[in-house]
């Protein structure tokens, strides 16, 4: 466009201008040709704007007009600006997103219920935006043996991701050689393990039971056992018992077969739990470093209620005409008895002994002093091992005396004990009598005892009584055999538990394999 000429009104913002335009051609009909008068007007707050007032010389009007093109421009622009302004709020708003959420989740609530997890404790939990995803879920938790009732029991599960909590988890754990078929069981017991991160949570515990004497080879099956330990603090309970049971004498070196036998100590408060059993024991007359000992060998007795089961039990023992003196070495023998129901087990087995040998209620009672295992023997040997008693010619006044003396006979095996009877009967010509007053006979190894000492007797010509052959060490034994005769003070004590030996020092290994005492 060319300007030819231009004219200034006292309105700064209007200018005339004469311009020269150039043709314009659409098709074969020219537009302009000459020149055009038109009027720029000028605001400040818009700009610059043309208006054109056209006066065309030497052409005829065509049947568009510049004023038809610029309208059908300005329409497009304004077409344009309102379909920029209307995408402006094609994005939803916060009100709209929350609402979103709400019937998202209202979905997802639909969809629990309508498989049977009641979904009330999931409020203010992150779940997934979808019901094809919390459906992964909940398959993936039935792939691994969990049921809608193992879900509801523990519905925070269903926060877990499948690729981001579940399998990494998962993974870890089989890679520490935890089997897959314990996997069901393991999420039964402690299913927040599925929350935890491997490096942060899981790793750190696993480093510290290796850290404690665990093998690693062990670690596994004390994961099995007790999986809760991966939810502990390092410092807290489980440092706690175990410095405590170092600080009664327990042996360092026994503590990772101890924690391996029972880990559940680990979880154990020392004031609550394991102090106190400790102490009552000790009450009773087990000394401190004894009870150490028991610990060392059965770790599991750490796990009896004390107030439900432990003292009750006691009680029952006292009931059944165990005397108080006794009940130190009564546990000692056979710590489960205290753990166990006791009462009912009491009853049927004096009820049981006093049908088939006539057995007093205060014999029963020393009994299971001398052997409290008998609470745990079934009917059946015991039947088996009278009847061999009576075979043998023993009165049944003789056998009530000979179980009275060693309850062991009726634990022993019975293929030995008929052996051990031919040779008393055959080769040593002794009275029954003999063996009315000394019937721990049977318990003494045929070949490496009775046979070799029994000649040794013989080639001296002396005559002694089963108690002074058999009831000393070897040692003692060979100094006898250099007496020239046998003196009043040599003859045979009491065989009954002597709680010292108990107190000495382990001579065997510390059991570092696995081993599970739940058959005990």
């Amino acid at each position: 466009m060319k300007i030819l000429s231009y004219s200034s009104f006292a309105n700064p913002s209007l200018l005339l201008v004469h311009c020269e335009l150039p043709a314009i051609k659409s098709g074969m009909h020219r537009f302009f040709s000459s020149s055009t008068h038109c009027i720029l007007s000028y605001e400040k707050r818009s700009g610059l704007k043309m208006r054109f007032h056209c006066s065309v010389a030497n052409s005829a009007p065509s049947s568009s007009s510049v004023d038809l093109s610029v309208s059908k421009a300005d329409s497009v622009n304004r077409r344009r600006r309102q379909k920029t302004s209307a995408s402006m709020y094609t994005h939803p708003s916060l009100l709209e997103i929350k609402n979103e959420k709400i019937a998202n989740r209202a979905r997802v609530y639909d969809f629990l219920r309508g498989i049977g997890i009641v979904p009330d404790e999931l409020e203010g939990l992150e779940l997934p935006v979808t019901v094809e995803v919390m459906r992964e879920r909940v398959d993936f938790l039935h792939k691994l043996g969990l049921t809608i009732e193992d879900i509801n029991n523990y519905p925070l599960v269903l926060g877990c991701s499948v690729k981001k909590n579940m399998i990494p988890v998962l993974d870890y754990l089989g890679k520490l050689g935890v089997r897959k078929s314990t996997f069901t069981e393991f999420l039964r017991r402690y299913p927040q393990v599925l929350h935890a991160s491997v490096v942060i949570d899981l790793a750190p515990v696993v480093k510290y039971l290796q850290g404690m004497d665990i093998k690693p080879v062990d670690i596994p099956r004390v994961l099995e056992r007790y999986p809760e330990v991966l939810g502990f603090k390092l410092e807290g309970t489980m440092s706690t018992s175990v410095a405590y049971l170092v600080g009664i004498g327990v042996a360092r070196r026994e503590i990772g077969g101890v924690l391996t036998r029972f880990p559940e100590i680990l979880g154990m408060r020392v004031g609550r739990s394991i102090k106190p059993f400790v102490e009552y024991l000790e009450n009773l007359g087990i000394p401190k470093l004894a009870v150490a000992r028991l610990i060392e060998k059965r770790p599991h007795i750490l796990g009896f209620g004390l107030e439900d089961v432990v003292k009750p039990n006691v009680k029952s023992l006292l009931g059944f005409n165990v005397r108080q003196s006794m009940l130190a070495s009564v546990i000692a023998q056979y710590p489960e008895i205290i753990g166990i129901e006791l009462d009912l087990k009491l009853h049927s087995q004096q009820n049981f002994l006093k049908s088939i040998i006539d057995l007093s209620p205060e014999d029963f009672g020393r009994i299971v002093e001398k052997m409290p295992q008998i609470v745990s023997i079934s009917n059946r040997p015991i039947v088996k091992h009278v009847d061999f008693l009576k075979e043998c010619g023993f009165s049944p006044e003789q056998v009530r005396k000979m179980v009275v003396g060693c309850p062991q006979l009726l634990a022993l095996n019975l293929d030995i004990m008929k052996l051990c009877f031919n040779y008393f009967r055959d080769k040593m010509g002794r009275p029954l009598d003999d063996l009315v007053s000394f019937p721990a006979f049977f318990s003494y190894g045929l070949e490496s005892t009775i046979k070799p000492r029994h000649k040794m007797i013989a080639k001296k010509g002396w005559k002694c009584s089963l108690g002074w052959l058999l009831n000393c060490s070897d040692e003692k034994f060979e100094e006898r055999m250099a007496y020239d005769t046998i003196g009043v003070e040599e003859m045979e004590v009491d065989s009954s538990f002597d709680m010292i030996t108990l107190m000495d020092p382990r001579s065997d290994e510390s059991a570092s394999d696995y081993e599970d005492d739940s058959d005990d």
